[in-house]
C-alpha cells in the first residue's frame, strides 16, 4: 500500500500552472517542511518534501495555501527519473496530494484564547445559550 500522511509548513507559496488542451487542469507544486523527532534537547531538524496536487486540489492550493501555513495532507509517494542537460540521470521523489487541510486558524494562532480548568476542560463563555452547543 502506498499511502502517506504528513503535517508541516509550506516553505513558499504554491507554484501553479495549467495544462494545455481542451480541458486545462491545474497543477500545483510546493515544498512542505516536516519536523523530524528531536534526538537531543535543542536539536530541531526537518525534511523538505516536494508535493504535487492536480485538478481541484491544485486549485484549492492556489487559492488558499501560502508560505508558512501549517497543513495536513494525505496522498502517495511517486518516484521517477529524467536526464538533465549534461546527460546525468536525476531521480525524483514527490508526494502526489489527494487531500490537504489546515492545521491552524488564520494568522497561525487560535482566533480566541481558550481557557481550561485543572482537568483540561474548556470553559463555556457566559451568555452562550444551550441551543448554541453542537451536541444538543
Amino acid at each position: 500500500m502506498n499511502h502517506i500522511c504528513l503535517i508541516g509548513r509550506l516553505t513558499a507559496d504554491p507554484e501553479v500552472r495549467y495544462t494545455q488542451g481542451e480541458k486545462p487542469m491545474a497543477v500545483a507544486r510546493y515544498t512542505l517542511a516536516v519536523d523530524r523527532p528531536r534526538r537531543a534537547e535543542g536539536q530541531q531538524a526537518a525534511d523538505f518534501i516536494r508535493c504535487v496536487a492536480f485538478g481541484n486540489t491544485a486549485e484549492f492550493a492556489e487559492k488558499y495555501l501560502h508560505k508558512g501555513n501549517k497543513i495536513a495532507l494525505e496522498g502517495r509517494i511517486q518516484t521517477g527519473s529524467y536526464d538533465d542537460k549534461d546527460g546525468k540521470k536525476v531521480y525524483t521523489t514527490d508526494v502526489i496530494v489527494n487531500h490537504h487541510s489546515f492545521c491552524e486558524s488564520a494568522g497561525n494562532a487560535p482566533s480566541k484564547s481558550i481557557t481550561t480548568d485543572e482537568n483540561g476542560f474548556m470553559s463555556i463563555p457566559d451568555g452562550l445559550e444551550d441551543d448554541g452547543l453542537p451536541f444538543n
